[in-house]
């Protein structure tokens, strides 16, 4: 038995799994992987310092899969932004046909992507940016519940919500990002009206996953307690993983008059970057989802996988179950 969906059609994958797009973890190793397993493994385009880079990214993950896979794009203000553009051109010329976008303003991005001839998935927190993103052309929404990794958006609903209501309010294909790590959380989005899952902390928990195993061992360990939200008096949530540095974060920004400029060297990606470098978990701030309280192993993404589509059969098959005829009237 196979799962079989819109999304895995439109793809051209086995398993309507997306891995999506995080910073320093999404490399041509991490995302052939996931392709070879039968998912979608994603690229992401800024882990790369420059267009060039990316494009030697794309061509060495072109030798270790076969298998259909894309490349994020996120758009985020900076005070001195990345050439997106260039990005953005170098996804295009190398021949992706896959394209996940997330951020702020991203009509430019998704008509040219569009006009190249990609699928657009776009990660969208609120069904009223979902259909901005259906208007501006996009082909899957990725709904994304305050339970995810990253910037969760600033209403604080969930997936569950979420995905009911796309469900009754989107015309576009649809799947289930945040909070989601197991077979059971892949048939409930299912039965949301969910052609598929993105999954980004559950993958950074594998054996492919290039960060140090004392942080994977630090997954295994937490809870779904174990995250915390920063940012917030800035108007920017991140959920991240609760260390010493986010515990630290927060409580400066809670300060009367609090400024950027007064947790600007704790949030360093750099820093981050040295926590999966090194295995030091308190050493900087790292994304991680309300799904590690679902993380109890440390499989191969072929594993992973596999696993996840026999427990989703389990629970489709059980579900089945509870439909039945009514009785006969005596």
């Amino acid at each position: 038995m196979v799962l079989k969906t819109t999304l895995t059609d439109m793809l051209g994958i086995e398993v309507p799994v997306v891995q999506g797009g995080m910073q320093w973890v999404g490399t041509a190793d991490m995302a052939a992987a996931v392709s070879n397993a039968g998912g979608l493994g994603i690229i992401t385009a800024l882990t790369q310092p420059t267009p060039d880079a990316l494009r030697k990214e794309i061509a060495r993950c072109r030798t270790l899969t076969s298998k259909p896979f894309g490349v994020n794009l996120t758009i985020l203000p900076a005070i001195n932004p990345p050439p997106y553009q260039e990005y953005m051109r170098a996804i295009i010329e190398s021949g992706i046909r896959v394209v996940e976008t997330a951020g702020n303003n991203p009509g430019p991005f998704i008509k040219a992507f569009k006009e190249a001839g990609c699928i657009v998935l776009h990660k969208c927190t609120s069904i009223r940016h979902a259909k901005t993103a259906a208007r501006l052309g996009v082909d899957v929404i990725s709904m994304d519940g305050f339970e995810c990794a990253g910037h969760p958006g600033e209403d604080d609903i969930g997936g569950l919500i979420l995905l009911c209501k796309s469900l009754k309010e989107l015309k576009i294909p649809y799947i289930a990002s945040g909070g989601i790590g197991d077979g059971t959380g892949l048939a409930g989005a299912l039965a949301m009206g969910a052609c598929g899952v993105n999954m980004g902390t559950r993958f950074m928990c594998t054996v492919e996953s290039p960060i140090h195993q004392k942080v994977k061992e630090k997954m295994v360990a937490a809870d779904e307690r174990d995250t915390t939200l920063m940012f917030r008096a800035f108007r920017n949530t991140s959920r991240v993983f609760k260390n010493k540095i986010a515990v630290e974060v927060v409580n400066r920004e809670r300060k009367p008059g609090a400024k950027f400029e007064d947790v600007r060297e704790l949030v360093s990606g750099a820093r981050g970057r040295v926590v999966y470098e090194n295995g030091d978990s308190d050493y900087g701030i790292w994304t991680a989802g309300q799904v590690v309280g679902l993380i109890y192993d440390i499989p191969t993404c072929k594993e992973l996988l596999s696993r996840m589509v026999k427990d989703a059969e389990d629970r489709i098959s059980a579900l089945s179950k509870l439909v039945v005829a009514p009785s006969a009237k005596l």
